[in-house]
């Protein structure tokens, strides 16, 4: 196992996954206040609109994003922080935030408590389950086997989720 694995120190640990969300978290409300300002006219006209943007604005008609949309407007600023503790709503909340055009500097504030318990839950028992984990996995036969089969799965979904293209079209 490399080195820099075992006694990770807590701040270090701490200091990276706060820095991770805290990015994604702001990236996820920038984009879909972006995207949602566009769909509303405010920016450049559809055929100049970079393809991202109109990706985003798909993103913005699936379920997730509403079910994003309701917890903002049931839960308001709470949503924000609440979300960093529940696997799956980080992205749907974040971009409803954006989406809603919640004040940047409310919005901020909310999210900075949620990136404080996220990076808190990751540098604790997070880690220490991921290092259990891989020391397990790669100490016994099996453990690699296992490694090795969760690896075909992750391919088997990520080429089987790729869009399918017909032939000829680009």
């Amino acid at each position: 196992m490399p080195a820099w694995t075992d006694g990770a120190p807590f701040w270090a640990l701490f200091a990276f996954f706060f820095a991770v969300v805290l990015v994604r978290t702001q990236a996820t409300y920038w984009l879909a206040r972006l995207a949602a300002a566009w769909s509303a006219g405010e920016g450049p006209a559809r055929r100049g609109r970079p393809r991202w943007v109109l990706r985003a604005g798909g993103w913005l008609q699936r379920a997730s994003a509403g079910r994003g949309v309701r917890a903002v407007q049931r839960w308001g600023l709470l949503a924000v922080p609440a979300s960093f503790l529940a696997t799956g709503t980080k992205t749907a909340v974040n971009g409803a935030a954006g989406l809603l055009r919640m004040p940047f500097g409310r919005y901020t504030a909310a999210m900075v408590v949620g990136c404080l318990l996220h990076a808190t839950i990751y540098a604790t028992v997070g880690w220490a389950a991921w290092t259990a984990a891989l020391s397990a996995a790669t100490g016994s036969p099996w453990g690699a086997v296992a490694l090795a089969l969760l690896a075909a799965l992750v391919v088997v979904v990520v080429v089987r989720r790729l869009p399918r293209r017909r032939s000829g079209v680009r």
